[in-house]
């Protein structure tokens, strides 16, 4: 009967020893203030990392998006989503066919106006296998109108243009460059 007090005495040792340590641990963390938010336009409501996701519109699937960091800012007058990390969109014909590829290091969509502004080093790709570069691009997606006031270079099969400018449908099929600065035949 002594030994079997004695191993409860000993359990119940334990336990309390245990428990103090849990509650000594528990108390030594030190709680986090967090600040209540003052700006709700300035600070994103929802933020995702390493996204990959679809985007349907009625139920049909328009485009793939894969991105390191996505914020959306809801609140904001002119509510948007940011990519701050970079961006890589597909968007998809009614065949779910990819028919344009755009990829850039920087954007944001600004989601009234469906309007994105992509930013720092941006290369698109069109059905043809045409390559766009430049360091900004605009695509008004209610206007159809991929454009851009800066720089760009155009890498076909057979030559590379260099101009100043672009208007181009969504498709990245039919296009105008506003100045021309330079072709040059792409040697096989």
């Amino acid at each position: 009967m002594n030994s079997n007090r004695s191993f409860q005495y000993k359990h119940a040792a334990a336990i309390v020893v245990v428990a103090a340590v849990c509650f000594f641990a528990s108390c030594s963390e030190k709680m986090e203030k967090v600040e209540p938010v003052q700006d709700r336009a300035k600070t994103p409501s929802l933020r995702a990392n390493d996204v990959k996701t679809v985007v349907s519109d009625s139920g049909v699937t328009r485009y793939r998006i894969n991105a390191k960091e996505w914020l959306v800012y809801d609140k904001a007058a002119d509510p948007y989503w940011d990519f701050p990390k970079g961006l890589h969109l597909e968007k998809f014909d009614p065949d779910l066919k990819v028919d344009a590829e755009i990829k850039s290091k920087y954007a944001i969509y600004y989601t009234a106006r469906k309007l994105w502004d992509l930013r720092d080093s941006v290369h698109a790709m069109n059905l043809k296998g045409e390559n766009f570069e430049t360091k900004r691009l605009f695509w008004d997606e209610n206007k159809q109108l991929v454009y851009s006031d800066d720089t760009i270079t155009i890498k076909q099969k057979d030559k590379t243009i260099i101009g100043k400018g672009f208007e181009s449908n969504q498709a990245l099929t039919k296009y105008t460059i506003h100045k021309v600065m330079g072709m040059f035949p792409v040697s096989e």
